[in-house]
């Protein structure tokens, strides 16, 4: 279940990056980042309790 969350939020990451420099779907976008770096987090606070 975490590599699927990391899989998932390498992947908002790089929507993220391609939405920044086309300006295409605006704040949409940040809120895809912030998506990611929550579930990046998550998995690293998780990975060291177990």
């Amino acid at each position: 279940m975490s590599n699927l969350l990391y899989i998932i939020a390498v992947i908002l990451i790089i929507f993220w990056a391609i939405g920044f420099f086309a300006y295409s779907l605006g704040g949409l976008i940040h809120i895809l980042l912030i998506i990611a770096v929550i579930a990046i987090i998550f998995r690293l606070i998780r990975g060291r309790s177990l």
